[in-house]
Parts: structure tokens; C-alpha cells; sequence
């Protein structure tokens, strides 16, 4: 599996950086045609406290899986993006399982 992780906005600290490794290597357990995951982080300029955005990239063969979310730190962002795409891949791993 390929990972690869963008900042926007920011200079990530490395402690940052291997959480992200960690939990998106996590996302093997859930479906093993998994060919390259992208991370985008980025931070937004607002008075909102909720301003920091993780979008995770999932490709597997024959789909893409996209999601966005939105929150105070960048480890809970990545958590629950984290998070939506394990449900998503259980899901697609059963459809696939259902059409054989």
C-alpha cells in the first residue's frame, strides 16, 4: 500500500506524521486490495475553532473512496475520516462478497 500525505497551510510536526502512518495503516485489517491511500490536511483561515480538515483518498481496484471531515485537532480528524472509511471498505468488501 502506498500512503501519502499533504499539508496545506502548515508544517506538520513528526509526531503528527506517524500518527497519521499508524491509523491509516489500519485500514489493511478492513480490505487487503487496498493500492494507495492519500492524506490531505490543511488548516483554514477562521475564527472557528473547528478549522482543521483531513481528506483521506482510498484506491482500490475499480473504486475510489472519499472522505472529508472537519474538527478541532487534526488527530480527530484523521480519527473519524479514519473511521467512515473502514465502514466504507466493510461495506464495499460485503457488496463484492454478495455479487459472487
Amino acid at each position: 500500500m502506498n500512503v501519502n500525505i499533504q499539508t496545506r497551510n502548515f508544517n506538520p510536526k513528526e509526531d503528527l506524521i506517524d500518527f497519521s502512518h499508524k491509523r491509516l495503516e489500519k485500514l489493511l485489517k478492513f480490505h487487503d486490495g487496498i493500492v494507495k491511500v492519500e492524506l490531505i490536511l490543511k488548516i483554514e483561515n477562521s475564527s472557528e475553532k473547528t478549522n482543521k480538515f483531513a481528506e483521506i483518498d482510498v484506491r482500490i481496484p475499480g473504486e475510489q473512496i472519499v472522505v472529508k471531515k472537519q474538527c478541532k485537532s487534526f488527530e480527530e480528524a484523521i480519527d473519524n475520516a479514519s473511521n467512515a472509511v473502514e465502514r466504507l471498505l466493510i461495506k464495499h468488501k460485503e457488496k463484492a462478497k454478495s455479487m459472487v
